[in-house]
């Protein structure tokens, strides 16, 4: 974890501005049933899996410890995530050679890109507790990516599916003219386009 903030960043308390709204998908948080939940990872892929909540939280998990960035400006600092490293999926489903991207729907219909070498950095997790405790409904429980060297706006909540693609499509705030690359560290929250 860097010590330092990214630039445009500044550190707030946890409790100030945890609970965030996503204006323009839906007005509440999703209603999400454990039992009948599941994740799909398919696409440019060998081995397509579905997992039901009992199938994913039998895969290998690990805590790691980073930084949370808005593309607001504000960042909370030396957050736990415990979940699945995106790297345990990538074994299982085996990727084909087309793959180059990787899009993430979720159960408010929220969606957003990342190019698939972005999520084989080790602290790319598909997290379902935060500091000790299960994640939140409002905070994108069950399960959430989270990207950290990528603004916010990228770890996507309330996962549902996850699709290997050849070629890049544009997800929610990357259609409202938000990065597609969202590097944190390279000031990157808006396109040129």
């Amino acid at each position: 974890m860097n010590e330092k903030l990214p630039p445009g960043q500044h550190e707030i308390p946890a409790i100030l501005r945890w609970n965030i709204d996503h204006p323009g998908i839906i007005p509440e948080n999703p209603e999400i049933d454990l039992e009948n939940w599941t994740i799909m990872v398919d696409g440019e892929v060998e081995k397509p899996i579905t997992l039901s909540w009992h199938d994913f939280l039998q895969l290998p998990s690990i805590e790691v410890k980073s930084d949370f960035h808005c593309v607001e400006g504000w960042s909370v600092r030396k957050l736990r995530w415990l979940g699945v490293k995106f790297n345990t999926l990538v074994h299982m489903v085996k990727p084909k050679k087309s793959a180059k991207h990787v899009l993430f729907r979720c159960s408010d219909g929220y969606t957003t890109f990342l190019d698939l070498r972005a999520l084989f950095e080790e602290n790319v997790l598909l997290s379902y507790k935060l500091n000790g405790k299960w994640l939140e409904a409002s905070l994108g429980g069950p399960l959430r990516l989270v990207v950290p060297n990528k603004y916010a706006y990228k770890s996507a909540m309330w996962i549902e599916r996850i699709t290997f693609t050849k070629q890049i499509s544009f997800g929610y705030w990357e259609k409202r003219k938000y990065s597609y690359t969202a590097d944190v560290w390279k000031n990157d929250r808006f396109s040129g386009r």
